[in-house]
């Protein structure tokens, strides 16, 4: 059994704060991938699916995020699963919004569901980390990851959160690397086509060819050609 947390705090009030993005997370994959509906077990709602053939269980602990070890570790201990095949989806205030990094082990770095989560696991859990930005001053970050998201942030959040549901399976197969180097990748930008070197203005003109007739200053367009430049608005 493989068990993907995410996390956040109950309530419609909470919904669309930055603190919820780990809810966010599993929310798509669960839609995505076809999990059984949600249902409360371990203090937490739950839904069991499978990501790349692996069995996996969905987790949102209910019990307000500086306690959802509690609800992790019901889940651990029933399940007999270590700590190794646990990932948290989480928030993080010192990543630029929109960005990811996976981590395995460490400390909590201030954030309160990952000391919960790390008193009852221990601190050898896996971690997908969510960056939300941080406010620039440290007595305002309660209130940060308790704001909602602005609508500016939609377009990179919802195609972060697509992008991490496209590629579950490559988290449930323990390719945390891979994971990560294909979120990248479907993120990034389209590369701008590459143009054409233009001819060097100092350069002579190269001669006119003795078979063409002096007056031709460039072939004949086809219809098809004079027709795209009308369409284009580059007509004559």
């Amino acid at each position: 059994m493989f068990i993907i947390v995410g996390l956040g705090n109950p309530g419609p009030e909470h919904a669309a704060q930055r603190h919820n993005v780990g809810f966010m997370a599993v929310d798509v994959i669960h839609a995505r991938h076809g999990f059984q509906p949600w249902r409360r077990r371990f203090q937490g709602q739950t839904a069991e699916g499978t990501l790349a053939g692996v069995k996996t269980l969905l987790l949102k602990p209910q019990t307000y995020m500086n306690l959802s070890g509690t609800s992790v570790g019901e889940a651990a201990k029933f399940y007999k699963v270590a700590p190794e095949d646990i990932l948290v989806i989480h928030d993080e205030v010192d990543l630029a919004p929109g960005k990811i990094r996976m981590k395995a082990g460490g400390g909590s770095a201030g954030h309160n569901g990952l000391r919960s989560i790390s008193g009852h696991l221990g601190d050898n859990y896996r971690r997908l980390r969510i960056g939300i930005g941080h406010p620039g001053i440290k007595e305002m970050v309660p209130i940060h990851v308790l704001h909602d998201f602005h609508k500016a942030d939609r377009d990179w959040l919802v195609s972060l959160l697509d992008a991490i549901a496209d590629n579950a399976g490559l988290l449930a197969e323990g390719k945390d690397a891979a994971f990560a180097s294909r979120v990248h990748d479907q993120l990034a930008p389209p590369k701008p086509k590459s143009e054409k070197p233009r001819p060097d203005k100092n350069l002579p003109e190269k001669p006119e060819s003795p078979s063409q007739p002096p007056s031709a200053d460039k072939p004949p367009e086809n219809a098809l050609a004079r027709g795209l430049r009308r369409w284009l608005g580059k007509g004559d």
